[in-house]
């Protein structure tokens, strides 16, 4: 059930360009109770005092809990897009350490499920929507650890520069033969390229693993034309509404 409370800055980080990764605490000292694929909610005021609020997906590494298993951090972390005029970019833009935002949560349930019994998942994402994906790895792990399960996850940015915690997937990628990770690269190519790199939008590449009914589950995260694109994609290789999970990104001022 969701909650509200107040969180303090602990740390913040350039992860790109326009995105920062954000470390908060509970102000009561609270641990978080959350599924990996969850968001909170930051509410505050625009400047003519009208109430707003703003949706980021918890980024946070748990405990390695089975899917559909709730885990408790002490850290909170997200990754915040910079917006050109954005309300929500000023306020957590300019908002230093020790600082003070209202908050609510978690919500939503974009997260793995336990009864799913299908041999490979498909994580699509890109931008920041790759978040719930690194909150998922402990979960992911204990996944693979079972056996008889592969996970890939395929991450679009225009440029390597762009590819939010791309090190983070790289190196579990090494470390888990049943995971792969695939930089799906549109505008630049990486100076030094990884033979797992692809270019081109995410949905595009999608057509190369052959989406099958029987064998997979799909979750599509971040900006919207992509999440349709994919899911239409999906559709047309046979892929049931029920194993295709949704949720799009859309900024806001």
């Amino acid at each position: 059930m969701a909650d509200h409370f107040q969180l303090r800055l602990l740390d913040s980080r350039m992860l790109a360009p326009a995105v920062r990764h954000m470390v908060f605490e509970r102000v009561d000292g609270q641990p978080l109770v959350f599924q990996p694929g969850q968001f909170l909610q930051v509410h505050f005021h625009y400047d003519d005092g009208t109430a707003t609020k703003r949706s980021y997906s918890i980024a946070t590494t748990g405990d390695g809990s089975s899917p559909g298993a709730s885990v408790t951090v002490g850290r909170i972390e997200i990754a915040v897009s910079y917006v050109d005029g954005g309300a929500a970019t000023k306020l957590l833009g300019e908002l230093p350490v020790g600082g003070v935002i209202d908050a609510s949560g978690p919500y939503g349930r974009f997260c793995l499920q336990e009864a799913d019994t299908h041999p490979r998942y498909l994580l699509l994402a890109t931008g920041t929507g790759v978040t719930p994906y690194r909150a998922m790895l402990p979960q992911i792990e204990k996944l693979l650890a079972q056996g008889g399960r592969d996970v890939v996850l395929l991450y679009g940015a225009r440029n390597e520069g762009e590819l939010l915690y791309g090190e983070e997937f790289e190196a579990f990628a090494g470390t888990h033969p049943g995971f792969a990770f695939h930089a799906c690269l549109s505008r630049e190519a990486r100076a030094l390229p990884r033979p797992t790199d692809r270019y081109g939008y995410v949905q595009n590449v999608l057509t190369e693993l052959a989406p099958h009914a029987e064998r997979d589950i799909a979750y599509l995260c971040g900006n919207p034309n992509m999440v349709d694109a994919a899911f239409n994609t999906l559709k047309e290789f046979g892929l049931p509404v029920p194993q295709i999970r949704r949720e799009k990104y859309v900024s806001s001022r």
